[in-house]
């Protein structure tokens, strides 16, 4: 199954902010939302020891992008994260598109 363009959220949709409650509501998939509830708190342990925040800035950004994904394409996510298990499981599954051809329908120039 591939994307069609109308699946998509204008890029004109507002994405959400750059802070954990905003990026943690964006999230609309369970998976999305467990990886990111424990990510945090392996690294607000981490800033505890370390109190190096430039972790946590990492974590926001990375999750922030995740979050982006997820508003504009919430299917995609749920389809990549059935594939992630069906790949997890030992399933065969067929190969989705490349990578490049899919940033490239979404104006992403390599």
């Amino acid at each position: 199954m591939t994307a069609q363009p109308q699946e998509f959220v204008s890029p004109s949709s507002p994405m959400p902010e750059k802070s954990l409650r905003a990026i943690r509501a964006a999230l609309v998939v369970p998976q999305d939302r467990e990886a990111f509830d424990a990510g945090l708190k392996a690294v607000l342990d981490e800033v505890r020891v370390s109190l190096d925040l430039g972790a946590l800035n990492a974590f926001v950004h990375r999750w922030w992008i995740s979050a982006c994904d997820s508003v504009r394409d919430p299917e995609g996510r749920r389809r990549m994260h059935a594939k992630a298990e069906q790949v997890l499981a030992g399933e065969q599954v067929s190969p989705g598109r490349p990578w490049r051809e899919v940033l490239s329908a979404r104006g992403v120039d390599l």
